[in-house]
């Protein structure tokens, strides 16, 4: 059998897009009525054959038509997305620029005129010797003349200089790894992750992305303190939710489909972090429309942080408030220890990586098909050293054992990545089948902080878009311009399928 026979034409997708709107259209009594058995009967038929479809598939397809079916295949939600972390460097790029409008002008780091001596360097978070952090105009005006000449505003950069700055921010060589993750780029970005108008256009972005990735959920990382006007006021909270909730209210958001959902980030070894705590949970019980859940960010291997820390701070707050979920980063170590446990302890329904869990035999039979759910991040955990290559991943023994997993993006645009890569290492690194695939997209909504209803609606959106994507794919042809899947950065440099041309098959 010719895989040509076999692979979904451009024109599906419209059709994949039409039983959305269609489902949307229906009136709510119909679209959640329960189907009549020989429907279910017919349904259950259909995927049974397409999954024995796509055994023969992986056995006959090139990595290119892989790449080019998954990147196709109808998906759940990003569940562990880090909204600064995945915007691309070209994106911020262009979006910083047009802040101009907005009175937001930005210089970036060029050069190093040793302008300061040793005893007047900056703190770890304002590091002098870091070229392209950026800064705003404010920022820049405060500088003295030798550090000024160091600088040059964003919008004069040669290109030459436009291609440093964007790869300053992309984790692509393999020198690279945890420290230049954790001490370099977060720092370089520094003003422009500062700048709400600029993260709500980097969320966009990022809608607009994995909606053309079959995305139907996001629920990503943010913070709504800090953040300033380009006079250097602050903007409170509330101001910040309102204009993400702005953003989200544009036609061009809407028109994506993507549901979102947003969790406020601590950095769990700061000095302050029970009193960001204590705000953040407050803030999410007064806004609980889009602010769902508390996520603990920054290196676990920094004990400042340790899970029981926040133990008897989430006590407390548990006391005065109810709908506050916690989704908290915990065993992205590469050594034993028993922070998933503690982080469960704490009162999280998920956990985002879980590397370690394996190291902790008691605490992986407790999540064994139980209420918790790990955040699965392939290209995260290898990049950043976490695993040296994906035979020592976890990541199919959880899923074998029966702990729920979903796949996941981290910071996707600092990995040149996109979602569709995390189901293609699955796959090639783990032989996936059909229905562990529809699995991983079932729990990426199963175990979404959405109301039961809003849960209930993406189900069943995931469901139809699936039927129609596998029925097309055994009905149609490939047309000769199907493949409209570019390979992402880092699936060229591990896989080299930018090597492989994309031929019709």
């Amino acid at each position: 059998m010719k895989v040509c026979k076999w692979l979904i034409v451009r024109g599906s997708a419209r059709l994949i897009a039409a039983f959305l709107l269609m489902l949307v259209l229906l009136p709510a009594e119909l679209a959640h009525a329960a189907p009549e058995p020989e429907t279910e009967i017919a349904q259950a038929q259909q995927q049974d054959e397409f999954a024995q479809w796509f055994e023969e598939f992986k056995t006959s397809a090139s990595d290119r038509q892989l790449y080019e079916f998954l990147y196709h295949m109808p998906k759940g939600g990003d569940l562990h997305n880090h909204l600064s972390g995945s915007a691309f460097p070209d994106w911020w790029y262009r979006a910083a620029l047009e802040e101009a409008e907005r009175g937001y002008e930005y210089y970036t780091k060029v050069r190093i005129q040793n302008c300061l001596a040793l005893d007047e360097h900056s703190p770890p978070y304002m590091p002098y010797y870091l070229l392209y952090r950026n800064i705003t105009a404010l920022e820049y005006e405060r500088l003295n003349e030798c550090e000024k000449s160091e600088y040059k505003p964003l919008a004069d950069l040669s290109r030459a200089e436009i291609n440093a700055w964007q790869n300053s921010l992309r984790l692509d060589k393999p020198t690279e790894g945890r420290h230049e993750f954790f001490e370099t780029h977060w720092q370089r970005l520094n003003a422009l992750f500062r700048n709400p108008h600029l993260m709500a256009e980097m969320l966009y972005q990022n809608m607009r992305a994995f909606s053309q990735e079959g995305v139907l959920y996001l629920e990503t990382q943010i913070s709504v303190e800090g953040l300033q006007r380009p006079s250097g006021e602050f903007f409170s909270a509330q101001e910040v939710a309102d204009i993400y909730r702005a953003r989200l209210a544009q036609e061009d958001a809407l028109a994506t489909g993507v549901e979102v959902r947003f969790q406020l980030a601590i950095l769990r070894f700061s000095r302050s972090a029970e009193e960001d705590l204590k705000r953040s949970y407050a803030f999410i019980h007064n806004n609980p429309d889009r602010w769902v859940a508390i996520n603990m960010v920054g290196r676990e291997d920094n004990d400042k942080g340790h899970p029981l820390r926040f133990l008897a701070t989430l006590r407390e707050l548990r006391r005065k408030f109810f709908g506050v979920n916690l989704s908290i980063h915990a065993g992205e170590v590469d050594e034993p220890n028993y922070h998933v446990r503690d982080t469960l302890l704490l009162g999280a329904q998920r956990i985002g990586h879980g590397v370690n869990l394996i190291s902790d035999p008691d605490t992986l039979l407790l999540m064994r098909n139980g209420p918790y759910l790990v955040e699965i991040n392939l290209v995260s955990n290898l990049l950043l050293e976490y695993v040296s290559d994906y035979s020592q991943h976890p990541f199919p023994e959880y899923l074998r054992l029966g702990v729920p997993v979903a796949l996941s993006t981290d910071d996707r645009g600092m990995w040149d990545s996109q979602i569709t890569d995390e189901f293609f290492v699955a796959v090639k690194e783990y032989d996936l089948s059909w229905p562990e695939l529809q699995q991983l997209h079932k729990n990426s909504l199963q175990y979404a902080f959405v109301s039961d209803a809003v849960k209930q609606t993406l189900l069943d959106q995931h469901q139809i878009a699936t039927q129609a994507f596998s029925q097309s794919i055994m009905q149609m042809g490939l047309s000769d311009n199907a493949f409209g899947a570019a390979p992402s950065a880092f699936i060229c440099r591990t896989y080299k399928l930018c090597e492989e041309p994309a031929e019709a098959i």
